[in-house]
């Protein structure tokens, strides 16, 4: 049976949510371990197509672990200055991992993602003003250059906003290089066929 089309997704999430745990990890001080062997998995997804969480019990810090660590136990929710730093962490990793010849899915997908971004964050008047910068600014994601100057230029035009300082552009890459993976598993994944690019 083929891959479940989801789990792709679940992966990269995984992989995704070891980077932000390693890095938090850092911030509070509290060593990170991560090997291939001893990974695990956030989720995996059956042969009968049904997603199922790990039954393995992970010896990494949960997020939870280390909002209530950095909150001296007290289990409160995210700040929105956290959730907003939370997110362009998210946001420049991916586009460090951004392909520099991404297929036609892979630009429809990051400008469907900015888009939900717009729609379904957790902060109204964020995800409001979102909206309007994508308006004004639509996403360009032609290249790994072009989608990480793109998204550089939206999160300055946020930070001004804030009346924070921007951030020069031209050192976007240094700042967010590529996460170092070994055999390209960090890697944004898409169809890679070349079939969708021939299509209209």
């Amino acid at each position: 049976m083929s891959e479940h089309p989801l789990q792709a997704l679940f992966e990269t999430v995984a992989k995704v949510s070891n980077s932000i745990q390693a890095q938090l990890s850092n911030l509070i001080g509290q060593p990170h371990h991560s090997s291939p062997t001893t990974q695990t998995r956030l989720f995996s997804v059956s042969s009968s197509s049904k997603v199922r969480s790990s039954e393995n019990v992970s010896t990494h810090p949960q997020p939870t672990d280390l909002i209530n660590m950095k909150k001296g136990n007290s289990a409160s929710p995210l700040t929105k200055e956290e959730l907003g730093r939370a997110t362009w962490t998210f946001l420049h990793t991916l586009a460090a991992q951004y392909p520099d010849k991404p297929t036609r899915q892979q630009k429809k997908d990051v400008k469907e993602l900015m888009s939900i971004l717009s729609r379904m964050y957790p902060c109204k008047e964020c995800a409001d003003h979102f909206q309007e910068i994508l308006r004004s600014n639509p996403v360009q994601a032609g290249s790994h250059a072009e989608f990480s100057q793109w998204l550089c230029h939206v999160h300055n035009t946020v930070n001004r906003s804030l009346s924070k300082p921007v951030f020069p552009c031209e050192r976007v890459d240094a700042r967010w290089g590529k996460l170092e993976c070994e055999q390209r598993a960090c890697d944004v994944l898409g169809l890679t066929s070349g079939f969708e690019d021939k299509m209209y």
